[in-house]
């Protein structure tokens, strides 16, 4: 693990590799850390410098200061390419993780090689209608109500088959049990308060937009929505996969970051 200190936060990520082209930085979803990313770690390590941090608030990484907001997130992960030396980067994104890497872009654009966003919105605000996004917000406040004992991170809806796989589940599992409360809930809140659709029609690097064909949470509409807002952009859908889509279908979801990254250089 390596760290970058950034507004006083400690950043911890992981790198794999020494690919001789731009890095491929993977930025994780909500109640989860870097780790969610590891079949993608092991299978492109041998092509690619790979990179998953644990952002501000998660895993090895320190806890976030009050009023810790997108704009800080984003911050935090342009430190971390930065602290590379190795110039733009391919940069990755699921689900909320999408919604940091797109603030990153309207910030730094020129440490973005190319964009990869998977199974992400435009901010809940920015790409689910009004009455859904009162609804996850009233479901995150109740699971943030629990007392500790009760406490469970697990959103509903992240995978197609209701559940984790079984060559996950141990990993998905030791993620939730370290999930800080207070991080997710602000998360969630400032999902529930964002909207980045101006954000699309400016982005000016290759796009892959990579959706879990069955994903319940980001349905296929928001990523139909950005492929009709990017210029130029890539949809390639994974067949059964949700949510998670690179956990579902880890093979499927890593041929497509290949060939994109490769075509990409």
């Amino acid at each position: 693990m390596a760290t970058v200190r950034v507004s006083g936060v400690e950043v911890a990520y992981a790198r794999v590799g020494d690919g001789p082209g731009p890095p491929l930085v993977l930025v994780h979803g909500a109640g989860l850390d870097g780790r969610m990313w590891q079949p993608q770690a092991e299978a492109l390590a041998d092509d690619f410098t790979v990179v998953a941090w644990d952002e501000p608030g998660a895993g090895r990484s320190s806890d976030v200061p009050a009023g810790f907001g997108l704009v800080d997130y984003a911050r935090a992960l342009a430190a971390v390419v930065e602290d590379l030396g190795r110039g733009p980067a391919h940069v990755a994104g699921l689900s909320w993780g999408g919604t940091v890497v797109l603030e990153l872009y309207r910030q730094r654009p020129e440490l973005v090689r190319t964009l990869i966003l998977a199974d992400t919105y435009a901010g809940w605000r920015g790409s689910l209608p009004a009455d859904e996004v009162t609804a996850r917000v009233v479901a995150a406040e109740r699971m943030l109500a629990a007392p500790s004992a009760e406490f469970d991170p697990a959103l509903p809806g992240l995978f197609a088959a209701g559940g984790p796989p079984a060559s996950f589940a141990g990993l998905i599992e030791a993620m939730q049990r370290e999930v800080r409360p207070r991080t997710l809930g602000a998360q969630l809140h400032l999902m529930a308060e964002t909207d980045l659709r101006d954000v699309l029609p400016r982005v000016a690097v290759p796009v892959l937009l990579l959706w879990g064909e069955a994903d319940a949470r980001s349905p296929l509409a928001v990523a139909r929505d950005f492929a009709a807002e990017i210029a130029g952009a890539e949809l390639v859908l994974l067949p059964g996969a949700g949510h998670l889509s690179n956990l579902e279908d880890p093979e499927g979801f890593t041929r497509a970051v290949r060939a994109f990254c490769h075509a990409h250089v």
